[in-house]
């Protein structure tokens, strides 16, 4: 069975993804598949996915690609497919020499229902260059982990790419700090022991002196984790703020009394996510909170000598009635979250005691300050 060729219908047609996953070039010839259609995978909780099925629709001809990899190749293609609950299935195909038995990617039954029609022009236009990255970092990771054990931290993983992404697109600005230069920092060896919730990155290197000289080799170590997001909600007419509260374990390996802290809504930005959207997003999932306009406060490292976690913080203007308390979160994430709805002058006072201890939250609130008179005229 595995001699036969594969019909690609959907991602793996577009050729960096396929030489990524593959390891090796695509080369292929046009065939199609009578009575099926190609359409937007849709999961158990009504999400639609980028990635498409191939499903049955008389009358429809599915065009696709008609490949012949090598035994590694196709156990990569083998592995990258089960990551998302596909497997090959039995198919035949019209060539221009023939009809061609052949095996086809399929979700297990019941995994995913079809959704509207696919394109793969426009899912490579918006998610291609991104989905290939990620795609590049699996490969790595399935030299040592399973499928599965790959698919339970993808999402992680994939936020984590996206993030690199988004710092190599950020012009780097600079008016007072010296400039870089792509030969400032020498790898003698790059070695990366863990990658799973976050990552961990480790390095034999150098790097450019203010005098222009390269410093003696150094050993550098740092967590690698995804971009995020933070939000408080403000309400300019009854002058108060939301603030979340939930167990942080931090807090608690460092030793700390109470590892229930006060914070700002806050979330990891999903791959294909822009910052503003998470914020919302996580509004709504952590405190079922609409925001009505959005005031960007920063962005910024929170702990730059060794984690790469890089925050853009948000006030979002919303209605706070007491009403609007609660416990919230996922429950498949296991977050038990309480809000707080409480004056701007106690928030202030919070932080003035110590009781509020979050660095995204003390520079929230100081944003308010310079700000709060505005934002209450209606600006």
């Amino acid at each position: 069975m595995t001699d036969k060729p594969l019909f690609l219908f959907g991602t793996l047609q577009h050729e960096p993804l396929y030489a990524a996953v593959a390891g090796t070039a695509l080369t292929a010839q046009s065939a199609d598949l009578a009575d099926h259609a190609v359409r937007h995978a849709v999961d158990a909780h009504s999400d639609v996915q980028v990635f498409p099925l191939c499903v049955a629709q008389p009358g429809q001809v599915t065009k696709g690609l008609l490949v012949r990899p090598d035994a590694a190749a196709r156990a990569r293609l083998d592995a990258y497919e089960q990551l998302f609950d596909y497997v090959p299935s039995a198919i035949r195909v019209a060539t221009g020499s023939g009809m061609v038995e052949a095996l086809i990617y399929q979700a297990h039954p019941g995994r995913f229902s079809a959704g509207e029609g696919w394109s793969l022009d426009r899912w490579a236009a918006k998610h291609g260059a991104l989905t290939t990255d990620i795609a590049a970092d699996v490969m790595d990771l399935l030299r040592e982990a399973s499928p599965a054990q790959v698919r339970h931290h993808f999402s992680m993983l994939a936020a984590r790419v996206a993030s690199r992404r988004r710092a190599k697109a950020t012009p780097p600005e600079a008016t007072l700090r010296r400039a870089s230069h792509p030969d400032d920092v020498k790898i003698a060896r790059y070695h990366a022991p863990y990658t799973w919730f976050f990552g961990v990155e480790e390095a034999d290197m150098q790097y450019r002196r203010f005098d222009g000289t390269l410093s003696d080799p150094i050993n550098r170590a740092g967590f690698v984790m995804a971009d995020a997001v933070t939000v408080m909600p403000y309400d300019p007419v009854r002058d108060t703020v939301m603030l979340v509260e939930q167990f942080r374990f931090g807090p608690y390996v460092r030793g700390d009394q109470n590892p229930w802290l006060l914070e700002p809504i806050a979330g990891r930005i999903d791959a294909g996510e822009a910052p503003e959207e998470a914020a919302r997003r996580e509004s709504v999932e952590e405190a079922h909170l609409e925001m009505r306009a959005m005031h960007k406060v920063g962005q910024y490292y929170v702990s730059p000598g060794a984690v790469s976690e890089y925050l853009f913080s948000y006030i979002g203007i919303a209605d706070l009635p007491d009403s609007v308390q609660g416990v919230h979160g996922l429950a498949s994430e296991n977050e038990n979250i309480r809000s707080h709805v409480i004056p701007f002058d106690r928030l202030m006072a919070l932080i003035d005691s110590g009781e509020v201890s979050n660095g995204p939250l003390i520079i929230t609130a100081q944003w308010l300050a310079l700000n709060r008179e505005r934002l209450r005229g209606g600006v």
